[in-house]
C-alpha cells in the first residue's frame, strides 16, 4: 500500500479547510489507511513541508497530497520538484481551486479523496508543468503565471480584507473581480516584448501576458480554452491596446471562453517563452505573487508531474486549434 502525505493549509478558504481536513481525517481513519499530516504555518511552509514527506517516502511508493487552494498546490509542487518520485494529488478547500478545475478533480473534497483513494500505484498520470526563472530563481507552476495587471490583481487580492467577506458569502471568486474594478483606473500599461521559440512579438500598451499550462485561472476564467496539460507546450495569451471600458468587456468575456474573438487578444503556444517589458512589471505563479521585473524566462517540463487525479485516464479539456485563435 501506497504512502499518504497530506500538507494542509488550515487558513486555506478563509478557514473552510480545518473542517475540510477533519472530515478527509476521520474517513481515513475509518477506513484503516495509514497517513502522515502536516500543517502550514506561514507562507512558503508548505514547500518546506513537501520536501520533508519526500524524504520520509526514501523513495518508496508515496502520494504527497495538497490540501487547501492553489496557492497549497503551488508550494506542494514546489517543494516535490519536477520529476519527482512520489505522485502529486490535491484535494480542493481554498476559493479558486482552479487546479482542481482544470485537472478535472471533484470540487467536493470527499469526492477528490475518493477518487484518490482509488487510485492504483501504476495509473498515476504524468502531466507538464512550466517553470519561471525570474532575477536567478526558479519557480515551478502547475496552472498558469501571468505577467502585468493580472498579477497585480492576484497579488491585491490576496491582501485583501473583501477576500475574507466574499469567502464567507461563498463568493470567493468574485475578490478577483472585486479587485480588478479597483485596481483599474491606475494601472499603466507598458510595452512587451514576448519572445515564443525563437519568434519575436511586440506589442504596445499591454495589459498582461498570460502563460497557461490548462484553461482556468482567476478562480473560473477560461484564460486559455485550448491549453492542454498534457502536450508538452504552453499557451500564451497577450491582451494590449484596449481601453479600460473595453477591457472589463474582455474580462467578463473570459468567464465563457469567449475573449478570443477580440482584436486585442493574440493567442500562442511555444515550449519556451521570454518577457521582456519598458518598465517593471508585476508576475505571479498560479495566482502567488513573485515580485517585480523586467523580464522572465518560462519553459514547458513535459510530463514532469506524476499526478494522481486521473486514475490514469486521458484528461478531456476543450480540443485546441485554429478556431480558438492559436498562431
Amino acid at each position: 500500500m501506497k504512502a499518504f502525505y497530506f500538507i494542509v493549509n488550515p487558513e486555506a478558504g478563509n478557514g473552510k479547510c480545518r473542517a475540510v481536513w477533519e472530515k478527509v481525517e476521520q474517513k481515513l481513519k475509518s477506513l484503516h489507511i495509514p497517513y502522515h499530516a502536516f500543517f502550514t504555518e506561514y507562507p512558503g511552509h508548505g514547500i518546506e513541508l513537501a520536501r520533508i514527506a519526500t524524504r520520509l517516502a526514501d523513495g518508496k511508493q508515496a502520494v504527497v497530497v495538497a490540501v487547501g487552494g492553489d496557492g497549497t498546490a503551488h508550494e506542494v509542487l514546489n517543494g516535490l520538484g519536477a520529476y519527482a518520485t512520489s505522485g502529486f494529488g490535491f484535494i480542493p478547500a481554498g476559493s479558486g481551486n482552479d487546479f482542481s478545475r482544470g485537472f478535472q478533480i471533484p470540487a467536493d473534497p470527499m469526492g477528490a479523496l475518493d477518487l484518490l483513494l482509488g487510485i492504483p500505484d501504476k495509473n498515476l498520470s504524468n502531466t507538464d508543468c512550466g517553470s519561471l526563472t525570474l532575477n536567478g530563481e526558479k519557480h515551478l507552476f502547475i496552472n498558469s503565471s501571468g505577467a502585468g495587471f493580472d498579477a497585480l490583481v492576484s497579488k491585491k487580492a490576496n491582501e485583501s480584507r473583501m477576500k475574507v467577506l466574499f469567502n464567507r458569502l461563498s463568493l470567493g471568486k468574485l475578490v478577483y473581480v472585486y479587485v480588478l474594478l479597483k485596481e483599474l483606473a491606475l494601472y499603466h500599461r507598458t510595452a512587451v516584448q514576448v519572445t515564443i521559440d525563437g519568434n519575436a512579438h511586440d506589442f504596445k500598451d499591454t495589459w498582461f501576458v498570460t502563460i497557461s499550462n490548462q484553461p482556468f485561472y482567476g478562480g473560473g476564467m477560461i484564460i486559455s480554452p485550448g491549453a492542454l496539460p498534457d502536450d508538452g507546450e504552453l499557451n500564451v495569451t497577450v491582451v494590449h491596446s484596449l481601453s479600460k471600458v473595453k477591457l472589463l468587456l474582455v474580462f467578463l468575456s473570459v468567464f465563457w471562453g469567449k475573449h478570443t474573438s477580440f482584436k486585442e487578444v493574440h493567442m500562442f503556444r511555444g515550449k519556451e517563452i521570454s518577457i521582456q517589458s519598458s518598465s517593471p512589471i508585476h508576475i505571479h505563479a498560479d495566482g502567488e505573487y513573485i515580485g517585480m521585473a523586467n523580464s522572465g524566462e518560462l519553459k514547458a517540463i513535459p510530463q514532469a508531474v506524476r499526478l494522481s487525479v486521473m486514475g490514469g485516464q486521458e484528461i478531456d479539456l476543450t480540443q485546441r486549434g485554429e478556431a480558438n485563435g492559436f498562431r
